[in-house]
């Protein structure tokens, strides 16, 4: 193989990184019980796009509707940039199209109107040089089901803590 071939194989190492995540939401799990978790793609403006490529970019009070056989996102918040174009207007908290294949969209209506379950984006990540954003069917836990997930965790905890302490003196 020569010098030139091992270069690209390299460069197309780079190019894989950029499936990278661009933000999480962290408070999804603890305030829902997540099931189905979609794929979907988002109709950005260019100024967005410049906006979540410097990382201004928070998704933790968004949620998913569907309206009209079609699916946006709300509340997901994008701050401009400074350089932002003068002509444009932008507004940050702006509704976005999100786009999935139209058997994604009828099964999700069905669920979402006969099942009582929200749409909760979970992630939001580059694929390639578009922006993906994860959704996740979601219903909303109760106080009593936080409380008992907290306990499980910190019982988890305390078990490995346990855990190592014996095999440190085994």
């Amino acid at each position: 193989m020569s010098k030139k071939e091992d270069k690209n194989i390299k460069g197309d190492k780079g190019k894989s990184a950029q499936g990278k995540t661009i933000a999480l939401n962290k408070h999804a799990r603890h305030d829902y019980h997540l099931e189905d978790r979609y794929e979907a793609g988002m109709s950005l403006q260019g100024w967005e796009l410049k906006a979540i490529r410097a990382g201004r970019l928070g998704i933790g009070d968004s949620y998913a509707l569907v309206k009209g056989g079609e699916i946006f996102l709300f509340g997901a918040q994008i701050t401009p940039l400074i350089s932002a174009s003068t002509h444009v207007i932008a507004d940050d908290r702006r509704t976005r199209k999100l786009l999935m294949h139209r058997h994604e969209i009828d099964k999700l209506i069905g669920r979402i109107e006969r099942e009582g379950y929200t749409l909760i984006p979970t992630a939001m990540y580059w694929s390639g040089n578009k922006v993906k954003l994860e959704l996740a069917l979601a219903k909303g836990k109760k106080d009593h089901d936080k409380r008992a997930t907290e306990k499980d965790r910190d019982w988890q905890r305390e078990k490995q803590r346990t855990m190592r302490r014996h095999n440190k003196n085994a």
